[in-house]
């Protein structure tokens, strides 16, 4: 077992500093050697800010190659590396910093909320900024700090839709064993090319995207934002993207993306919210690929993952990776039998060591057998296969039944005109919920309410069908993509008074 994880990638790496690591748009490319001076010279830089094994350093940053190195400088001095949305306002950052009490605060540019914090360091979007300018200061420090399997080196908060968001704090072992069974499972070679589109302040652009990147010495395509031009481009270059379902809509939204801009292509995955089936047809239609798509979350990293050989299933999220004991449970703990909707339980070497500072919320969120109680709903064929039915809070329960908004999204989605939809349960004075749909509309062929209504007559019981229909131009998400249905919820809770 390593005892750093900078090692442990420098392990996949290290024979390949020559080669070129991150490539951006309209600027040098940054060697794997480069990449590691830049670590060793930010882990210095750390230590002389006065930065210990264990103190956190929150980062609320753009995408760069100093942005990188300062991730990777935090793994070598041994400091837990705590990422931010970039979208995050100035009151969502006073609670983070006043709860993870950094010893480094890096931002890109100075405000009012970081004042109460002993070093802050601004750092553009560009890499330019008083870290970069103290970064050049430092010589290299060659030194990785010896850690735990156990050793907390991440720490990622939730999204806190339902609530305060959470530390989710994330293990050496953690990372180390869900890269490796990504790395295996994808089948990565030394020769991809990743082409790289999403934030860095998460688990899917972060962990997932670059630690397989570097575990082969691989290229990265680094691109600030994802752009439909951008990306078709860099495309006859890559071999391998990672994305976010959106992606793949806008793709599609291009009629003339083609097959032609992925002769070079192997694999095309999709996470961090669920893959429309109409998508994924559409998509294999288009180009001749599957997108695979997998399951996972801040709390585990990666969960499940669709076959790179063998068949893969629009609507499901695959097999447990190597390691990892999936089960399908109800409101006890108790397993249900394959088929049956319940809660996903999981347990293994990717499962978090906790929530920051909130021992009574971690107790609560795990079965005394080591099982962590995910909140979401699912099913599980007999071959193991995993399908993600919604959220447990997302479940609507009208006069008694319960309703999983994700089988009335799936009939929605299939409708001539609809784009989207999202589907949520708001009060309703006899039911307790009824149903209500959100939904994006083709502006080329908008239907109307009560012909969708007459349309899901003969597809959904009638409990199931939505009470009113309203339209609206987007969906609102996060960061990540995923549908903000608590949104939704509070706009439309009236919707049926």
């Amino acid at each position: 077992m390593h005892d750093n994880l900078y090692a442990f990638l420098y392990q996949g790496f290290g024979a390949h500093l020559e080669h070129d690591f991150l490539t951006q748009p309209g600027q040098t490319a940054l060697t794997y050697g480069t990449l590691d001076e830049l670590s060793a010279r930010c882990a210095a830089l750390l230590r002389d800010l006065g930065v210990q094994p264990g103190d956190r350093v929150v980062v609320q940053v753009g995408k760069s190659a100093e942005a990188v190195a300062l991730y990777l400088g935090c793994l070598r001095a041994g400091a837990i590396y705590v990422p931010l949305n970039t979208a995050y306002t100035g009151t969502e950052i006073g609670y983070f910093l006043q709860d993870a009490a950094p010893a480094l605060f890096v931002c890109r540019e100075h405000s009012a909320v970081s004042q109460d914090i002993a070093v802050v360091l601004q750092l553009a979007d560009d890499g330019s900024g008083e870290f970069s300018d103290a970064l050049a200061a430092h010589q290299p420090d060659p030194e990785l700090v010896r850690l735990e399997p156990d050793s907390v080196v991440s720490m990622i908060y939730t999204s806190g839709t339902t609530g305060r968001s959470k530390g989710a704090m994330l293990t050496l072992n953690n990372l180390v064993s869900n890269a490796a069974s990504l790395y295996d499972i994808w089948g990565w070679q030394p020769s991809d090319v990743l082409l790289h589109a999403l934030p860095i302040f998460h688990v899917h652009g972060l962990f997932v995207a670059l630690h397989c990147a570097m575990l082969g010495g691989s290229r990265v395509l680094f691109h600030q934002r994802f752009e439909v031009d951008a990306v078709r481009r860099a495309l006859h270059d890559a071999t391998v993207m990672m994305g976010v379902p959106t992606f793949y809509t806008r793709l599609l939204a291009d009629p003339e993306f083609s097959a032609a801009d992925c002769h070079g292509m192997r694999l095309f995955i999709s996470g961090s919210a669920p893959l429309l089936a109409t998508s994924f047809d559409e998509f294999a239609k288009r180009t001749g690929h599957r997108i695979l798509e997998r399951y996972g979350m801040s709390e585990a990293g990666m969960i499940t993952s669709n076959p790179l050989d063998g068949e893969r299933v629009a609507g499901t999220v695959g097999y447990p990776l190597p390691g990892v004991d999936l089960r399908i449970a109800d409101d006890n703990g108790l397993p249900l039998p394959a088929g049956e909707v319940g809660v996903i339980e999981i347990r293994g070497p990717n499962v978090f060591a906790g929530y920051w500072k909130q021992p009574d919320k971690t107790a609560a969120e795990f079965r005394e057998d080591g099982f962590f109680i995910t909140g979401d709903l699912g099913s599980i064929v007999s071959d193991g296969r995993v399908t993600i039915v919604g959220r447990a809070k997302d479940l609507i329960i009208s006069g008694g039944y319960n309703i999983y908004p994700k089988e009335i999204e799936a009939s929605l989605d299939e409708l001539a005109g609809v784009m989207e939809s999202a589907v949520i349960g708001v009060p309703q004075a006899d039911l307790g919920e009824a149903v209500v749909a959100v939904l994006v509309a083709d502006p080329q062929n908008e239907p109307e309410a009560d012909a969708i209504i007459r349309q899901l007559e003969n597809r959904l019981a009638r409990f199931k069908q939505p009470r009113r229909i309203f339209f609206v131009p987007e969906l609102p998400r996060n960061a990540m993509g995923k549908v903000q249905k608590q949104a939704l919820r509070e706009r439309y809770r009236h919707a049926l008074d």
